[in-house]
This record gives C-alpha cells, structure tokens and sequence, in this order.
C-alpha cells in the first residue's frame, strides 16, 4: 500500500513539473506572436505612446489593406508557386532515391547512402556564387524558377535521410505477400511504399516546407525585380518601405507567418506520426 501511494505521488509530481514546463514553454513561445497580433492592429505612433502588450484603442484594417494593396500578395503567390512546384519534386525525387538504399541491397549502397549523407555538411553560402552564375548561363536569373532547383538540391541529403530510415521500418513481410500475388518493383514501389510512408512524406513536407518558405539566401541572390521575389524578401522590403511605422511590419510578419501556422495546424498529427513511426520496428 505504501508503495502504491508512494508511485502515486511521484506520478502526480511528475505531471505537475510538466505541465509546469510546458506552459512555461508555451508563453515563451506564443507571447512574441502576440505581440506581433496586437500590435499590427495600431496606429504608427500607438505603439511607442503606450504599452506594446495594450490592446489597440481601435483596429487599424487599413494597415493589412495597405500591405495587400502594396505588392503583397504577388509575393505570396511567388512563394506558393516556389514552395508547391519544389515540394512536389523533391518529395518524389527522395522518395525514388529513398526506396532501393532502404530495401535493396546491391554493392555502392552504403557508399551512396554515406555520399548522401555527408553532403547535409555543405553550407548553403559557399554555393551562392557558383548557383547564380549557373542561373545565369542558363537564362533563369531573375526569376522563381532559379529558386526551384537550388531548394530541391539542398533538401535531398537531409529527406532521404530520413525517409531512407523511415522506410527501413516497412515490414518486409507486406513486399514479399506483394510479390506472391505478381507485384512488381514499381507497382510495389507507388501502390503499397508511398502508401506506408506518407507520415514520414507529411513530415518531410511540412520541415521542408518551413524552411523553403523562409529562405532567404537563394531568393535575394537569384531575384531581383520585385515581381519574382518571395516572401522573405517582401519582409525585407517592407521593413524599408515602413521602417517608421511598426505596426505596418507586424502586418506583413502576421501575413506571412499565417500560412505555415494552419498548415501546421492541420498536418500536425501527420507531423507527430511521422516523427514517432520509426520508433518501432513492425
């Protein structure tokens, strides 16, 4: 009995150091979007006249209007059309590079999986120059287009890492029953691999999509007119065309941060899955 009670109350402590911790996190976490929130919705001078967290004396539409109506949306539609086109591909290029490192087992195996591998310890800058000379030579400076293969090129090592892992897990019983009933590598490879592995795609999409959405480096380098650059630097455009007025920022951040916060909504028990389904073998 003194056991059981003594269980008990480190049960009952422990959930209670957690929860602890995980409403610190999530203060931490939600409070500068807040604060981004509440302060898009005042005036220029609202809010250097009082506090930062105070709610607006009145919302102030006309600074999203303003945004939307200066430029906005033509670099939302370049980031979704980057983002759409480069997810598509690369999920299908890992997918293909994926499968026979994970399931066949043939002589440069290993030493492809490692070439692969090691080339997630590129850093992205020392490419800046050889990728925009190549972009020029090949006529596709200065537009989203030159975005395409440079995104896909850098997330292939670190997604077929993962889905090569993922994939692993696959029970070989399910190809093998396959392969009794006359499925072939390919067939077996889009009906029954991708089927099994689309938390482990859902997750690869949505880490991939985050980090393609936001960058920076490739888009400034390869773009130069405004009406081919994306989000990140619609940022940074605006912050110069509004640097006096900060609640005209935080309208273009609210923007921008909104499409991949309900796409993490909505995929986020795909994310969880994906994360977690490699953690036991089937």
């Amino acid at each position: 009995m003194d056991k059981f009670k003594k269980s008990k109350q480190k049960s009952i402590l422990s959930w209670t150091i957690a929860i602890i911790l995980a409403t610190i996190w999530f203060v931490i976490s939600f409070l500068p979007f807040i604060f981004m929130i509440i302060n898009s919705f005042k005036e220029k001078f609202e809010m250097l006249t009082k506090g930062v967290f105070q709610l607006p004396d009145k919302l102030q539409w006309s600074n999203y209007m303003e945004v939307l109506n200066g430029g906005f949306l033509n670099y939302f539609r370049n980031s979704v059309v980057v983002l759409a086109i480069s997810l598509i591909l690369l999920l299908f290029i890992a997918a293909c590079a994926s499968y026979p490192l994970a399931r066949f087992q043939f002589k440069l195996r290993k030493s492809i999986y490692a070439m692969i591998v090691a080339c997630m310890s590129i850093p992205v800058h020392i490419t800046l120059i050889p990728v925009f000379k190549m972009s020029k030579s090949t006529g596709l400076y200065d537009s989203i287009w030159a975005l395409i293969g440079p995104y896909i090129a850098f997330a292939v090592p670190i997604s077929v890492f993962i889905l090569t892992s993922f994939m692993k897990e696959i029970p070989r019983e399910i190809e093998e029953s396959a392969e009794i009933d006359g499925c072939g590598k390919i067939r077996m490879f889009f009906s029954i691999i991708l089927y099994l592995s689309k938390p482990g795609l859902a997750t690869l999409a949505i880490y991939n999509g985050v980090n393609m959405w936001n960058e920076f480096s490739f888009a400034y380098t390869l773009t130069q007119s405004s009406e081919n650059r994306t989000l990140p630097l619609a940022i940074w455009e605006f912050q110069g065309q509004y640097s006096m007025n900060i609640p005209m920022i935080m309208a273009v951040l609210t923007l921008t941060l909104l499409p991949m916060i309900i796409m993490f909504i909505i995929f986020q028990d795909k994310l969880v899955k994906g994360m977690t389904a490699g953690a036991i073998k089937g």
